[in-house]
């Protein structure tokens, strides 16, 4: 059986298809208005979507995703989570800790911890026991197809292999939502492609909301709803199938 996680906005867990995410005239500027990364931008997100943000480079999508994880806070405008303001929560390490989980194109995994110990990380500080830890360690690794390489450090693995790494460390508190920004970008076609499966499949199966960006086409065309960004704001919200 799966370890639960203590959850710290248990009161805010919604049921399926309710409002996760809101944004409404988000803005965001970077070296005291000189750059604007977010201009006005309106979106929502519905729990258990798969959502794919696309637009070149430029275009304000990391930074969106990085307001939607509470690594940045916005200049202007509203932000929810299951509505509760964002940049307004009491204990944002909290929120990013328990009900999301990050998935970088660079993996950032710890090069002198083994892949054990890496998904184990997010962990510590919680109210699981070592031995509880260890156990979601390994059944999350066995579900990414890592079973059999969990004493191996990082600098024994394909690239593919740590991005499944660092999936696994993302689902290790059982985060409603999965943040993921250019997850294939520093893969070859083959490891992408297997990527983007494992990602469909988790989200299949434990039904956690996926927001993605990419700059690929195939890949935002595995999503349900492709979200369309240029010079900060949205241009395009339609589903998959019409692009």
């Amino acid at each position: 059986m799966p370890v639960a996680a203590t959850t710290p906005l248990g009161e805010l867990i919604s049921p399926p298809g309710e409002l996760i995410y809101q944004a409404i005239g988000l803005k965001k500027q970077f070296d005291n208005g000189k750059v604007v990364a977010l201009r006005g931008l309106d979106l929502e997100i519905r729990k258990g979507e798969f959502v794919a943000i696309v637009g070149q480079s430029g275009c304000g999508k990391s930074t969106l995703l990085q307001m939607l994880g509470s690594l940045d806070k916005p200049s202007a405008g509203t932000l929810n989570y299951r509505g509760r303001s964002i940049p307004d929560l009491p204990d944002p390490a909290a929120y990013r800790a328990l009900e999301i989980g990050f998935v970088f194109q660079a993996f950032h995994l710890l090069p002198t911890f083994t892949v054990l110990e890496n998904v184990q990380m997010p962990m510590f500080g919680g109210k699981l026991s070592r031995s509880q830890r260890k156990a979601r360690a390994v059944e999350l690794l066995e579900s990414v197809g890592l079973g059999h390489r969990l004493n191996h450090y990082p600098s024994e693995l394909s690239g593919g292999e740590r991005q499944r790494v660092a999936i696994a460390r993302g689902l290790a508190n059982e985060p409603a939502v999965v943040l993921a920004d250019e997850p294939t970008g520093n893969l070859d076609s083959e490891s992408a492609l297997q990527i983007i499966d494992l990602l469909l499949d988790l989200h299949r199966k434990l039904r956690v909301t996926l927001v993605l960006v990419t700059h690929d086409p195939s890949v935002a065309a595995r999503a349900s709803r492709i979200i369309r960004m240029k010079d900060g704001r949205v241009i395009s919200d339609q589903p998959a199938a019409a692009h």
